[in-house]
């Protein structure tokens, strides 16, 4: 049986969406992932969905969510992405662990589109090289 985490930021638009489809992506056979946001934005930030879609991972169907309507569910996991997130966090009714692991926020990213985009990729990057491998370190058991 699949695990099921979710994966929390503030607006929901790129971290927390990026690292939602590199879990369901790479590690689907052993996690279900979810992401929401704490203040969620309008919409999926397109640079995030573009580079993304760089590693054939799709996104673009991807819509910010706020955390509430997840609070009923039942998770193995919650990750905070962000440092705001993890401050604002809500509390959930059913007991879950928690961890953090933060990633700078590329929508801050200024300069050119090149420039942002390398920001972007970063992250991307990033969180493909911790978050994935935390979560598959703790794919089996309980």
């Amino acid at each position: 049986m699949r695990k099921r985490v979710l994966i929390l930021c503030t607006g929901n638009s790129c971290r927390s969406q990026m690292a939602e489809g590199w879990v369901n992506y790479l590690l689907h056979d052993s996690w279900e992932a979810h992401s929401a946001g704490t203040r969620p934005a309008a919409a999926v930030h397109p640079l995030a969905v573009r580079v993304m879609a760089e590693v054939g991972v799709d996104i673009s169907n991807g819509v910010p969510k706020v955390v509430e309507g997840f609070l009923g569910e039942e998770w193995d996991l919650v990750v905070t992405v962000c440092d705001a997130a993890k401050e604002s966090c809500p509390i959930f009714p059913r007991p879950v662990e928690a961890v953090h692991i933060s990633f700078p926020d590329p929508a801050a990213a200024e300069g050119g589109e090149e420039q942002r985009l390398a920001v972007f990729r970063a992250v991307r990057d990033d969180i493909r090289a911790r978050l994935v491998p935390f979560l598959a370190g703790r794919s089996s058991g309980a």
